[in-house]
């Protein structure tokens, strides 16, 4: 009874303060449109000037620039989640603010994506399997990243180390309305997405029905990050215990 109580004025608390931050934030949600033609000029300029032997530089350049507009993304979530307010400054800090910790956890990505694929290389049919285990373990141990990344004063390793500690103190806190939001999401744009994928691979339809389209998932998925912010915050900062006894004053 106590965690259904914990629960409901987990998430009561957490939408309260998403509505207000969204209202007052609500030029978070044209930001995708930004990111999505920075990364096309980019990746256009990228593969322009470096072909052959050098399109590893053009490969560089591509993560770079990737993880330059996570890097702006997390620090306009920063500023919502701590201020309740960006500004068009917010926005130019922000491609370099958290760069270095979004790439290292690219870096992180990559040295595990390449190990794996020799493991299932070797394992044959038993290397997809495990292929598809690691891929649903890290989704689930590692959801909360991008909020410890952005919310948390720590070093890569050290955030995908909390992460893993975060989800086994909060796993039902967390994963439940998380998952509501991915089923929503889905259902409106046809694309299971994170922080790492919005912005940066969903198309823009440019007709009527899509862009209206786009805009309510970009909407969405808005409300989703920042009430992910909010709930990370909560129950990184608290236990049950805490709140429950808050609770009663």
């Amino acid at each position: 009874m106590d965690i259904l109580k914990d629960f409901l004025m987990i998430n009561k608390q957490t939408l309260k303060k998403t509505v207000v931050s969204l209202k007052d934030n609500w030029m978070i949600i044209f930001t995708g449109i930004a990111y999505i033609i920075i990364n096309m000029l980019m990746f256009s300029l990228a593969m322009t000037l470096f072909s052959g032997i050098l399109s590893i530089i053009a490969g560089v350049i591509i993560a770079i620039v990737s993880a330059s507009l996570i890097s702006n993304y997390l620090y306009l979530l920063y500023n919502v989640i701590n201020y309740n307010r960006i500004t068009f400054q917010d926005f130019k800090d922000g491609f370099k603010y958290f760069l270095r910790k979004v790439y290292t956890v690219f870096f992180f990505a990559w040295i595990g994506s390449y190990l794996l694929n020799i493991v299932q290389g070797i394992l044959g049919f038993n290397g997809y399997i495990l292929n598809i285990v690691v891929t649903v373990s890290i989704f689930i141990l590692l959801n909360p990243l991008p909020e410890t990344l952005y919310l948390k004063v720590l070093e890569p390793m050290d955030s995908i180390m909390y992460s893993i500690d975060f989800m086994k103190e909060n796993w039902l806190n967390w994963l439940l309305p998380n998952v509501v939001f991915y089923i929503v999401i889905y259902y409106l744009t046809g694309n299971i997405v994170t922080i790492f994928t919005t912005h940066l691979n969903l198309g823009l339809d440019l007709g009527i029905l899509g862009i209206i389209r786009y805009l309510l998932g970009q909407g969405i998925f808005s409300f989703t990050m920042i009430y992910r912010g909010h709930l990370y915050k909560l129950l990184s900062t608290s236990t049950r215990r805490k709140r429950m006894f808050m609770n009663k004053f």
